[in-house]
C-alpha cells in the first residue's frame, strides 16, 4: 500500500469540507428524529371571541360606563337605556307586593268566622239555635276562607308581575357576555339604540392562531397536538398552544387548508392582530 502523498490529503480535506458527515447533520424539520411534523408556517393571531354588543330593546341611551381600552368582566353592567318609566312600574309593583293589610284583613275575618262557628256549634248541639242559624255560620266560615285564599293568590300574582317588571327594566342595561377589552365605541349617550352595535368586546384570553398549512400534510395535523407559536417582532418569546379545529374542506385554489390552534394569553402578554410563525410538533 502506497502512502498517502501531501497532495493526496489535502484532496481528502476538501472533500470533506464540501461533502461533510450526514451522521453529523441535525435532523431536518418534519423528521420523525427532530420531534416535529412541518417547518415554519406562517400564521395570524386573533381574539378568541369579538363581540358586537347591541341592545336586545330600542331605546335612548343613557349612560356608557367604559371607554376604548378598558377591561371589562362577564356579567359587568356596561350600558343603560333611558328607563325611568320601567323603574317607576317596578317600585309600584313592588310596594303593591309588600303590602300584608288585604292578606292581614281576611285572615282576621277567618279567625272570627271559626270562632264564631265554634260558638254557635256547640249551642246547636244544645238545641238552642234552629238550623238556618248553623247554616249561616258555616257560609259564612267558607267565605271568609275563600277570601283568604283569593287574596293570597293575588299576592302570588303580583309577585309574578314584579319578576316580569324586573326582567324589563334589567333589559335596559346592557351587560358584558365576556371578559375582555373594549376595542370600540359605537354610540355616546343620548343617541337612539336600534340595531346597531354600541360596543365591540375583543376576548383576549385565550387567543386564536389560524394557520395555512398545504395540502401535502392532510393526516398529519390533528386535534390536541401541540404547536410551537412565535410572534413577530417586536414580540419575542416561543409560546406553546394545542390544536382545536383542523378544516375537512381543502381550498382546491390554494391547494391549503386551515387549522386553529388554541394559545393561553393569562397576563395579556399578546395582543391579538400579530403575525407569526407556527410549527407543529408531535
Amino acid at each position: 500500500m502506497r502512502p498517502i502523498t501531501g497532495f493526496g490529503v489535502l484532496l481528502f480535506l476538501l472533500i470533506a469540507a464540501v461533502y461533510p458527515s450526514r451522521a453529523a447533520d441535525p435532523p431536518p424539520w418534519g423528521s420523525p428524529e427532530s420531534g416535529e411534523v412541518s417547518g415554519d408556517l406562517d400564521g395570524f393571531i386573533e381574539p378568541y371571541l369579538v363581540v358586537n354588543l347591541g341592545s336586545e330593546v330600542t331605546g335612548v341611551l343613557e349612560q356608557v360606563t367604559v371607554e376604548r381600552g378598558d377591561f371589562v368582566k362577564e356579567g359587568q353592567v356596561l350600558a343603560v337605556l333611558d328607563s325611568r318609566v320601567e323603574r317607576a312600574t317596578t317600585e309600584l309593583i313592588k310596594t303593591r307586593f309588600e303590602m300584608e293589610a288585604n292578606v292581614e284583613l281576611r285572615q282576621a275575618r277567618l279567625d272570627y268566622a271559626q270562632r264564631e262557628k265554634d260558638r254557635t256549634e256547640e249551642l246547636y248541639n244544645k238545641g238552642i239555635i234552629p238550623d238556618q242559624d248553623m247554616d249561616e255560620v258555616q257560609t259564612g266560615l267558607a267565605i271568609a276562607q275563600a277570601e283568604l285564599k283569593a287574596a293570597r293568590e293575588q299576592k302570588t300574582i303580583t309577585g309574578l308581575e314584579l319578576k316580569q317588571a324586573e326582567a324589563v327594566l334589567d333589559r335596559r342595561s346592557i351587560r358584558s357576555p365576556i371578559n375582555g377589552f373594549v376595542v370600540e365605541r359605537f354610540l355616546s349617550p343620548g343617541e337612539q339604540v336600534g340595531d346597531q352595535p354600541i360596543l365591540k368586546l375583543a376576548q383576549l384570553d385565550p387567543l386564536n392562531v389560524e394557520v395555512i398549512v398545504p395540502v401535502s400534510m392532510i393526516g398529519r395535523i390533528e386535534v390536541d397536538q401541540r404547536a410551537e407559536v412565535r410572534p413577530e417582532d417586536p414580540v419575542r418569546g416561543t409560546y406553546t398552544g394545542k390544536v382545536t379545529i383542523v378544516d375537512r374542506v381543502v381550498d382546491a385554489a390554494s391547494g391549503t387548508f386551515g387549522v386553529r390552534i388554541e394559545l393561553a394569553n393569562r397576563k395579556f402578554a399578546l395582543p391579538a392582530g400579530l403575525k407569526c410563525r407556527v410549527r407543529f410538533l408531535k
